[in-house]
């Protein structure tokens, strides 16, 4: 089994999920935190099925990531 590290955002309407360290766009959404997280790795099958298995042949692979703010002025 795989692992994958999953960015879960929050948004009025509900939460999309999507992962980091694959070739390609995959994105799930729901209108909970699981429902989102469950959409996102089905989405991870298909998108592997689809293009196979080079989609996650990334390097350097992901290690961590963080979340930062940062102020812009315009």
């Amino acid at each position: 089994m795989k692992q994958f590290k999953i960015i879960v955002e929050k948004h009025p309407d509900g939460y999309v999920a999507y992962p980091l360290g694959i070739k390609g766009v995959v994105v799930g959404e729901g209108d909970t935190y699981e429902e989102a997280l469950t959409d996102v790795k089905s989405a991870i099958r298909f998108h592997i099925e689809s293009f196979g298995r080079e989609v996650l042949d990334i390097d350097p692979p992901v290690i961590e990531a963080f979340i930062a703010e940062a102020g812009i002025s315009d």
